[in-house]
């Protein structure tokens, strides 16, 4: 399992981009993409919703359980990937790349996320 070394993490595995003139693409890993299975529905935060770091903004709905989406950080959802919504296998196919969930304007600092380091350690034998 490879996780892109430029990204951030939190601890319920979802990752954010670096923000690119105040907006960042949020995903999940592939770790939870493995855990999860065959992913069969999402629903995602609406654009123009406010979403707050460490809440539930949505969820993803497997062949195996319903596991909630939690924010990485505070801010505006921009966009939602309506590619993941039409084809929710995206997020287990390609979960760094158009498996992404939604772009979000972040209107304040992320407080705890992980490096690379730290998340492939919280990971690590698992």
């Amino acid at each position: 399992m490879s996780n892109p070394q430029q990204l951030s993490y939190t601890k319920e595995h979802e990752w954010l981009s670096e923000a690119v003139d105040g907006v960042a693409t949020v995903g999940i890993t592939e770790f939870a993409a493995n855990a999860l299975g065959d992913v069969v529905y999402a629903q995602l935060p609406e654009v123009g919703e406010t979403v707050t770091e460490g809440e539930t903004c949505g969820e993803l709905e497997s062949t195996k359980s319903v596991s909630d989406l939690y924010s990485p950080v505070s801010g505006e959802v921009v966009e939602a990937n309506q590619d993941v919504v039409d084809d929710p296998s995206l997020v287990n196919t390609a979960p760094f790349e158009g498996g992404w969930l939604f772009k979000v304007r972040i209107s304040e600092e992320p407080k705890d996320l992980l490096s690379i380091d730290q998340y492939t350690e919280l990971t690590a034998g698992n």
